[in-house]
């Protein structure tokens, strides 16, 4: 009976606090991602009764790898446009927005056109290296300051004995000759691009083809690419197919010729193939496509997921022992599809398309510390022939490069961003961090995640912002000094003797930026953890 009395009790006192507060409707948004009253009233319902079922297990103060990168970036589509010019004018903006990150494709078809082996592109004259093309989005790339989020995809219709009858994004026949696209695709950019994503959404039509999604054949053609990614390349880091929100349970759908299957169930029948040995990082796809980004229920089977379906997601890897490893979200946005075209994704204004897109990020941010990248989709198309499909109204940029409201929201938003520890566990290596003076990175099997930051000499700094109750450090080996500074100036010395120490402590949530300095000794850095 009290269990069935709590949501009840939650949904009361909620209420309250939203009609004391100065705007009821904002605080009721904050919860359910509605807008509208009645929407918003049925899900603070909802969202009150979602502690009456068992919540995901999200290990939030476990380390994680790969979340201490700049967490920003855009989906492009570079390989479509023909002009070099257009590229490097993408990329300008993508920069110049504040992104670090683009996610593009380097399709199969489009560089092992015409047969196994054969790297030349013959569909036009004059021939030309089928390389030429993505060698040039590479240079740009690096030109501008951004790193590659590489999508390894989309078979030729040779590698299928039926082409494409079955779908143009069905499997190969055999992944063997994907793990030769993969090997050559990673060889020809050791060293320029490091993340390299295998598949996209195997989980749903048409990504698998026309055809039953299959988690254990995805789960070979993983493993294969993974093995062929590190024998080219060591230090590249693997991420696997993201996964589409979805709660269908792969009936048959004569509609479309094919089924979908939900993530989180896919997921499992993954880890039961083996696939936790072949990925360094999980990702999903997270649309805001029927609420906005602040939508908290947590119904893992209902009929329009929302964004906080990567909860679910982190759920099945903490079950399964991979707590370590982060989720990275390929795809994120609101579709702004004007009237008169289909809602398939949901119909948002295109004010409401640029007000969610950095909550989205700021939720992402304050809330999941196990999460890592996050790519807008998508930055442009390079031309308007789709003006017709609900898919091309997610786009941030018109083909002319007219800015629409979400590119200039999100501009806004990296570029007066004020980095900032949240909740959770961070690395001495996140992005937040500003240091000065001289640092060893120093790898050691006993340290956090591997590795540790050291200074000896006095004067070196570490600087950063942070927000909670309680901060600590948890140091790495040696012994020394260190000055701890805040944001009113006030200094106090400690002596690190290689255990956590509380740096900083508030009765309620504050934010507060802090300097620590090197006085005497080794000072070393391995963690920092916030609550």
């Amino acid at each position: 009976m009290a269990r069935r009395l709590w949501p009840v009790l939650i949904l009361i006192l909620f209420l309250i606090l939203a009609w004391l507060s100065p705007d009821p409707r904002a605080r009721l948004f904050a919860v359910t991602g509605e807008e509208r009253p009645l929407p918003q009233l049925r899900g603070l319902v909802q969202w009150a009764f979602r502690w009456t079922r068992p919540l995901p297990r999200t290990a939030d103060a476990a380390a994680v790898a790969y979340t201490d990168l700049p967490p920003f970036g855009v989906n492009t589509f570079l390989e479509q446009e023909v002009e070099p010019e257009k590229r490097a004018r993408s990329l300008q903006m993508i920069a110049d927005a504040g992104f670090h990150w683009i996610r593009q494709s380097f399709p199969w078809y489009d560089i092992e056109i015409h047969g196994k082996g054969d790297f030349e592109d013959r569909r036009h004259e004059p021939y030309r290296s089928a390389w030429d093309k993505y060698d040039n989005i590479v240079t740009l790339a690096e030109q501008y300051g951004l790193e590659i989020i590489a999508r390894l995809e989309a078979p030729p219709a040779w590698s299928r004995h039926d082409g494409t009858a079955r779908g143009a994004f069905g499997p190969p026949d055999n992944f063997a000759d994907y793990g030769d696209y993969v090997g050559a695709v990673v060889s020809r950019y050791a060293g320029r691009i490091r993340f390299y994503q295998i598949w996209n959404e195997p989980n749903i039509y048409p990504e698998w083809g026309n055809q039953p999604v299959d988690p254990e054949a995805y789960t070979e053609l993983l493993c294969l690419a993974y093995a062929r990614v590190k024998a080219a390349d060591p230090q590249a880091v693997v991420i696997s197919g993201a996964m589409a929100p979805t709660t269908e349970l792969g009936t048959w759908n004569p509609t479309y010729a094919g089924n979908n299957l939900m993530d989180v169930l896919f997921l499992q029948r993954m880890y039961d193939a083996g696939a936790g040995a072949c990925f360094d990082i999980m990702a999903v796809n997270d649309y805001m496509l029927w609420s906005g980004p602040t939508d908290r229920r947590m119904r893992p089977t209902q009929n329009q997921v929302n964004f906080s379906r990567p909860l679910w997601v982190r759920d099945v890897m903490v079950a399964n022992g991979d707590a370590h490893k982060p989720i990275w979200i390929s795809e994120m946005n609101s579709n702004a599809a004007p009237e008169g075209i289909e809602a398939r994704y949901g119909q948002v204004t295109l004010e409401q398309q640029a007000r969610y897109a950095p909550l989205a990020y700021e939720r992402i941010q304050r809330e999941w510390p196990w999460a890592g990248v996050t790519t807008v989709w998508f930055f442009k198309r390079a031309s308007d022939a789709e003006r017709d499909q609900p898919f091309y109204y997610f786009r941030m940029v018109e083909p002319d490069f007219t800015p629409l409201p979400v590119y200039e929201s999100l501009s806004t938003y990296l570029n007066t961003l004020e980095p900032t520890l949240y909740a959770g566990c961070h690395q001495e290596t996140s992005w937040q961090l500003t240091y000065t003076g001289a640092w060893d990175e120093i790898a050691a099997p006993t340290a956090v995640l591997g590795r540790y930051r050291a200074a000896t000499l006095p004067g070196a700094t570490v600087t950063f912002t942070w927000e909670g109750r309680v901060f600590t450090l948890t140091p790495g080996p040696g012994e020394g000094t260190l000055r701890v500074t805040d944001t009113a100036g006030r200094s106090r010395e400690l002596r690190l003797r290689g255990k956590p120490v509380v740096l900083s402590r508030h009765l309620s949530v504050q934010r507060e930026t802090l300097t620590l300095t090197v006085v005497s000794g080794t000072i070393s850095l391995d963690a920092f953890s916030i609550r």
